[in-house]
This record gives structure tokens, sequence and C-alpha cells, in this order.
């Protein structure tokens, strides 16, 4: 099954469940559905950075701070967490993701999911998913915001990552 075929839960503005469409309709068409944004730090701490391909259906070639996707028809943000995260880091055995928090992401031009953020350390060595990583590090929180106005990154990642900042500096 191709990425644009596969099934997700359409959810209102409170994340309440009212249909179900394949991937690519549900882009098309600005269906709202879930996501799982995972911000993957090594043992020093850095924090797992990566581009994605070209090939990707949203934001191809962007940079990006978490790791994640959709959520499938069906499954809990929780396992759609530890799911994509070993996928994209290509590993096995990672720990579960621990849950911060959950935001509505709405650009104003269509593009709208309910984005639940975690967290997860991973010491094991990664082999990033080549369908879903043109190139990938580990770099430290400075090296991360002294590349913020230099590199395109996903505009959801963005708002994750300030949501993720503000949510720390909160306690």
């Amino acid at each position: 099954m191709s990425a644009a075929e596969e099934i997700l839960d359409i959810v209102d503005e409170h994340d309440r469940v009212v249909g179900r469409s394949p991937r690519g309709a549900a882009y098309a068409e600005g269906l709202r559905h879930r996501c799982a944004f995972i911000e993957v730090r090594d043992a020093e701490g850095r924090v797992f950075v990566h581009r994605r391909t070209a090939t990707k259906l949203v934001y191809p070639s962007f940079y990006d701070m978490f790791v994640g996707g959709v959520v499938g028809a069906g499954e809990s943000y929780d396992d759609a967490a530890l799911r994509e995260a070993e996928e994209e880091l290509g590993v096995s055995g990672l720990s579960r993701p621990e849950f911060l928090f959950k935001f509505l992401y709405d650009d104003g031009a269509g593009r709208s999911w309910w984005s639940a953020v975690y967290q997860v350390r991973c010491e094991l060595p990664v082999r990033p998913q080549a369908e879903e990583i043109d190139w990938h590090a580990f770099l430290t929180d400075e090296e991360v915001e002294r590349r913020l106005p230099e590199w395109e990154w996903t505009p959801d990642g963005l708002a994750a990552y300030e949501r993720l900042k503000a949510h720390r500096s909160a306690g």
C-alpha cells in the first residue's frame, strides 16, 4: 500500500473521530487528522535532525527536528509515536516515547491536524529510513537554534518546536 492509500481517522476540532479517508484524499481535501511528533535525543542529549526526502507527500526536502507522522485509522497516538520513531530511525526495541502535550496545528491554508508531541532517548545506532530521510545528524540545542533561520523547516515541526520550548520553560 502506498502512503497515499493509508487510511486515516478524520477528526473534528475536538479530536473526535468523524470519519475515515485515504491519506492522499485527506491531504488533497484538507481533512483534519492526527499526527505524532517525537523529539529524539541521543545519549549526549543532542537532538535528531533530518531533511525529508523529495518524494514526501507533505513538505518534501524540508528539515525537521522531530520524527513522526500520521496516526493510522484506529491507532492510538502512543502506538503511532513508537511505530513512527522506530520506522524513521531504523531501530527496534526503542523505549516507548513519553507523551508531553497535544495541540491543533492549522496553517490557515487547508492543512490541519491534531499533533501529539513526545520525547524519547535513543542510544541505539540509527539507520534512518532512506525513503523518508535524505540526511540526518544529532545536533546540540544551540546548533538547532543557529540553523533555524538558515534552513527551510517543516512549518508543523517548527510550531511543535516552539510549543515544546514554551512547555519546558513553563516547567
